[in-house]
């Protein structure tokens, strides 16, 4: 069950809609303005990675 992340382009509103594998390609609504003018966002792969990989710590906690 993917989590997909989504955009209205009438009111800005971001939010995440599960999708089952069983659901059609139709419009997903707004959940703040109940428009179906949105679009499926790209979102960051987690591959694995310990950390944010963004240095070669593996904690982003303060030492």
């Amino acid at each position: 069950m993917p989590i997909y992340e989504f955009k209205c382009t009438k009111c800005g509103q971001e939010f995440e809609k599960i999708l089952f594998s069983s659901d059609k390609e139709e419009a997903v609504p707004c959940p703040e303005c109940k428009s179906k003018k949105t679009r499926k966002m790209m979102s960051a792969f987690a591959g694995g990675k310990s950390g944010c990989g963004s240095c070669a710590s593996t904690s982003c906690a303060p030492s």
